[in-house]
């Protein structure tokens, strides 16, 4: 109902600034000529698109060290770091290279938390043992959302909140998990300069 709504506003909107346009337009009388005018100056060129918001993709699977885990959303953006902490270290040790940025998998949510995978995708599988708590998968492939994120991991509710706008205005069935990709990382940048590409798999 909410879209729903926000479209008939939107069409009442566009309708009253139209008529107001046209009102505006038309001609008023004069008693003389109006004086020649200077042609209108051509209009400011168009500012750089935002974002793209909801593009239509293909997830390509990659094989992922990962480490599995839940969180409260409190302390979600500690939990992850530290999780991908745990992740490079291991790289590290067994002499894996990233093939790509850490992404967090989200495989349920709640109101107070989240069950995740937070991995990195490497170039190959590792060789030897990995360490407790950790394990290799395939990050999800096929048709997904694309949404971007900049700035905090707390301001990230409002983000959601117009991606589920967007699912619900183009009537789209979202698979049950959700992926984040850390553009910057998530390691060292300041929280406030994130940049995060949220993917949400269709069905």
């Amino acid at each position: 109902m909410a879209s729903r709504s926000r479209v008939a506003l939107a069409a009442v909107i566009a309708w009253a600034l139209s008529g107001a346009a046209l009102a505006q337009t038309s001609p008023a009388p004069a008693p003389a000529p109006p004086p020649a005018q200077a042609p209108a100056p051509p209009p400011p060129p168009a500012a750089k698109s935002a974002d793209p918001f909801g593009e239509d993709l293909t997830l390509k699977s990659k094989t992922i060290v990962y480490v599995k885990g839940s969180a409260n959303w409190d302390s979600a953006f500690e939990t992850l770091v530290e999780a991908f902490k745990n992740v490079y270290s291991a790289m590290q040790k067994l002499g894996l290279k990233a093939d790509g940025v850490p992404m967090t998998i989200y495989t349920s949510t709640d109101d107070t938390g989240f069950e995740y995978q937070a991995g990195v995708p490497v170039t190959e599988e590792p060789k030897g043992p990995l360490p407790e708590g950790l394990a290799v998968g395939k990050s999800p492939e096929g048709r997904a959302l694309k949404f971007i994120h900049r700035g905090s991991y707390d301001a990230m509710d409002s983000t959601y909140e117009a991606i589920t706008n967007y699912l619900d205005e183009k009537r789209l069935e979202a698979r049950d998990l959700f992926v984040e990709f850390y553009v910057t990382d998530p390691l060292t940048t300041p929280e406030e300069n994130l940049v995060i590409e949220v993917y949400v798999p269709v069905k």
